[in-house]
């Protein structure tokens, strides 16, 4: 076929997404049919020209700051995706459990005892987002985050940040038990686990002693370094490349990328971010445009453990974007999607 002078890049992989949660529920109260909402979320990742993502289903039963995640709604989502399946886009699951939550803890026990064996072990993210440490290790990010998305004052945020606080530190017992089961299971080569928010080259150690493949979003210089230094993956968030820096006040993506730190960007929320912020580092001079276009490609696939897409190479599958480049924003104008048993 005629390009007609456009870029042909390999299709983008999203290895954390939490939009499709974001679809479902578009604002309170509003919630639409799982059906629909994974069928209009494909629509915007393939607008924005990802073929293969990861959706990010929080085992848990609790508060993030914008909302409320509960272990039915997990399931609900997880179902909804293996029923779409591969379809327009390859849809998966990453795991995403919050430690501190005996709930998710059990029901992220069933689902990986009776799952079918994949193309790649299971992606299974760790993560604890207890402000005071991790991504929120300066609590007043936190404290800004949720007065912003519930309406509350300072006061009755800081009084929110103090109760989960003394909720979570009674549960460093049920930490201690799901650290050393998805060590168990990442040393057998079950999973493959993802270390979420590491924030010190110590933290990136433990990771490593648990069988630990990736840090997804380290929170300083110091971790990532300390990944790469131990041979893990690195992900940014490609908000956090397209800001210029962290929502919460972390170490900025284009940082990493600048030192040859950073392996790969994920969505976290806005997929359509992914090869702008690509495209933004390269016009910047960060790193070459070959370089930037693998953080959302080659990187990301890398990561999932995924080999056989993310490059344009004999015996790859045949997933392309046509790209009108520009300064610095890409204008995608085609994805080529290669036919599936």
């Amino acid at each position: 076929m005629d390009g007609a002078g456009l870029l042909c890049v390999p299709c983008v992989v999203d290895v954390h997404s939490d939009g499709l949660e974001r679809e479902v529920l578009p604002r309170p109260g509003a919630r639409l049919p799982w059906e629909f909402a994974i069928l209009s979320f494909e629509g915007k990742l393939r607008a924005a020209g990802v073929t293969t993502v990861f959706h990010g289903a929080s085992f848990e039963e609790g508060t993030s700051p914008s909302t409320v995640r509960t272990v039915a709604t997990t399931r609900e989502l997880c179902a909804a995706v293996a029923e779409r399946g591969v379809a327009a886009v390859d849809h998966r699951i990453l795991h995403r459990l919050d430690v501190r939550s005996p709930e998710g803890l059990a029901a992220l026990r069933e689902r990986l005892a009776g799952a079918s064996p994949g193309d790649v072990p299971a992606l299974v993210s760790h993560e604890d987002h207890t402000p005071g440490q991790g991504q929120y290790a300066d609590r007043s990010h936190y404290e800004r985050y949720v007065a912003g998305t519930r309406g509350l004052s300072d006061g009755e945020a800081r009084d929110h940040v103090d109760r989960l606080i003394i909720e979570r530190d009674d549960r460093l017992p049920i930490r201690a038990e799901a650290l050393d089961w998805l060590g168990g299971l990442a040393r057998s080569g079950a999973i493959r686990l993802l270390g979420h928010d590491p924030a010190s080259a110590a933290e990136i150690d433990d990771l490593v002693a648990r069988g630990g493949a990736v840090a997804e979003f380290p929170t300083t210089l110091e971790a990532a370094a300390a990944a790469r230094e131990r041979g893990l993956p690195v992900v940014a968030g490609a908000p956090n490349v397209l800001r210029g820096r962290s929502h919460a006040g972390n170490v900025s993506g284009g940082e990493l990328a600048a030192r040859g730190l950073l392996t790969a960007l994920a969505s976290d929320y806005l997929p359509s971010g992914l090869l702008p912020a690509a495209f933004l580092l390269a016009a910047r001079g960060v790193v070459s445009l070959p370089a930037a276009v693998a953080l959302v490609t080659a990187g990301p696939a890398e990561v999932a453990g995924l080999t056989d897409r993310g490059r344009l190479g004999a015996g790859m599958r045949a997933d392309l974007v046509l790209v009108e480049p520009g300064e610095p924003w890409p204008v995608i104008r085609s994805v080529l999607r290669a036919e599936t048993p």
